[in-house]
């Protein structure tokens, strides 16, 4: 593989963005990327002894939005250390409802649900376009088959109210999210207008019309009939009938870009967090060397639903990665292996070797804000990864994963900051407060710092996702050296 430069990474990563406006865009990237790059696909549907491999490239994903990669080294036994990276999917979005169709003198406009903490006025007067999965029925198989949409063209717009009408409004922009932040998407037709006011009071989506039984209403009665049709032409399906339903979010159709005097910037939505997706991807599929004496396993994850708490069959909470962890310590790579019976302690004991770096993106400094930071932990863009600390286990960040990072870093040469949550100040927390006490593995946070954390548009540096992605990879390659000299 060339070596990329600064530049180079992030204009890939501006590219990534823009091809990944939903989760499941983003694990079909990834995919892609994997395989380009020599990773077979496995299937949790299947038995795995005899498929994986020492020296194997595999990943495994799960509802099409969550996503498990990873490389067995040559010398790799059940119960050695494996090296994780871990990030998020998805980010806060409008999504569209199962009912969304709505009428309100005479435009058309799309219901919507919030997902996640979003700074929702950022989403006001901003050009939003569609994209998401859409379940298609598949006349000659019988099957229902999932399909990637993106409409990728200003489609809605949730206008702000002239200030002529409300003089206040900068004072303090406040809004009903229920009533006030519906997006639209045209004008009500003609022909449509007294269609529209006979079904304006009908919610429900249960069609009652069978004195036997109640059925889901069909997507058309759902949903506007011109939105489906963009669908159907995208997806070139013959009639809105092939459409069984579907799961579509609402972005930001303004793309991704560089920006800053000196391209200094990323100017997109979503780096919350894509930033920690695109870089452990690259950290893990450019950690080639060493794999020859490599006792242990390099990994990456990538969960849905962080933002609304990962608890689902494929957030972070799930067992999606405890049952990947138990699978691959209770494979039998040579005869010499240790037998079946004692495979529940061979998990434990990789689990009390391994690492996990949970990685989400920090807060960076706001120039106009700095006094929302503590004074001595004011993480600036472009100058590396932030360690977040957090004393009430809001991060997972103790000594010996600093004294951990710290060698990693230094033989990267990748610069590190502090991040502190004023005592003053709300904190997040990340994934990795919930795998440490799921798995009981070592954990740390850190990610790149950004501002606007959670708008439309977010605004991240350029060089540090060079820095992350080195940071990555020298720790996935060097890790089960490493951990050996740590003693806890």
């Amino acid at each position: 593989m060339l070596k990329m430069t600064s530049t180079q990474y992030a204009k890939e990563f501006v590219n990534f963005l823009n091809a990944s406006p939903s989760p499941y865009h983003t694990v079909y990237n990834i995919k892609n990327h994997l395989i380009s790059n020599g990773f077979k696909e496995l299937s949790e549907r299947d038995q795995w002894n005899g498929k994986v491999e020492k020296l194997g490239k595999y990943f495994v994903t799960r509802n099409n939005s969550s996503i498990i990669a990873f490389i067995v080294g040559n010398n790799w036994k059940p119960g050695n250390p494996i090296a994780i990276t871990g990030a998020h999917t998805d980010s806060p979005v409008l999504r569209i409802k199962p009912i969304s169709k709505r009428t309100t003198e005479n435009f058309l406009q799309i219901g919507v649900e919030c997902y996640g903490g979003g700074i929702w006025h950022s989403w006001f007067d901003s050009d939003l376009s569609v994209a998401g999965r859409v379940f298609v029925n598949d006349k000659s198989t019988g099957k229902h088959i999932s399909k990637l949409v993106n409409l990728n063209k200003p489609l809605l717009k949730i206008p702000t109210l002239a200030i002529h009408l409300d003089r206040g409004v900068n004072e303090k922009f406040q809004f009903n999210k229920e009533s006030q932040l519906l997006p639209v998407g045209g004008l009500l037709k003609e022909d449509e207008k007294t269609q529209g006011k006979e079904k304006s009071h009908d919610c429900t989506g249960i069609d009652t019309s069978s004195k036997d039984a109640t059925f889901i209403k069909s997507i058309i009665e759902r949903h506007h009939k011109d939105l489906l049709q963009l669908i159907v032409e995208d997806l070139s399906l013959e009639s809105i009938d092939y459409i069984e339903d579907f799961e579509l979010i609402l972005y930001d159709n303004k793309s991704s870009c560089l920006g800053g005097l000196h391209d200094e910037f990323i100017f997109s939505g979503r780096l919350d967090n894509l930033t920690s997706c695109f870089t452990s991807m690259h950290g893990l599929t450019e950690a080639t060397s060493n794999l020859e004496n490599e006792s242990g396993i390099r990994l990456m994850a990538s969960f849905d639903h962080e933002e609304i708490g990962s608890s689902s069959a494929q957030g972070a909470d799930s067992n999606f990665l405890p049952n990947i962890l138990e699978r691959i310590t209770s494979l039998k790579f040579d005869k010499t292996d240790i037998t079946e019976p004692l495979a529940k302690s061979l998990i434990l004991e990789s689990s009390a070797k391994s690492f996990f770096l949970s990685s989400d993106v920090s807060h960076g400094v706001h120039p106009n804000y700095a006094s929302k930071h503590e004074s001595n932990h004011k993480p600036l863009l472009g100058k590396g990864p932030v360690i977040k600390v957090n004393a009430n286990q809001r991060y997972m960040t103790n000594s010996p994963g600093i004294v951990l990072i710290n060698q990693i870093t230094k033989e990267a040469k990748v610069p590190l900051q502090f991040f502190v949550a004023a005592n003053d100040s709300p904190c997040g927390s990340t994934i990795g407060p919930i795998l440490a006490s799921k798995t009981g593995i070592r954990t740390l946070d850190l990610g790149n710092p950004i501002l606007s954390m959670h708008s439309i548009r977010e605004t991240g540096a350029s060089n540090d996702i060079e820095y992350q992605i080195k940071l990555f990879k020298t720790f996935f390659e060097r890790y089960s050296q490493v951990e050996e000299s740590i003693v806890v």
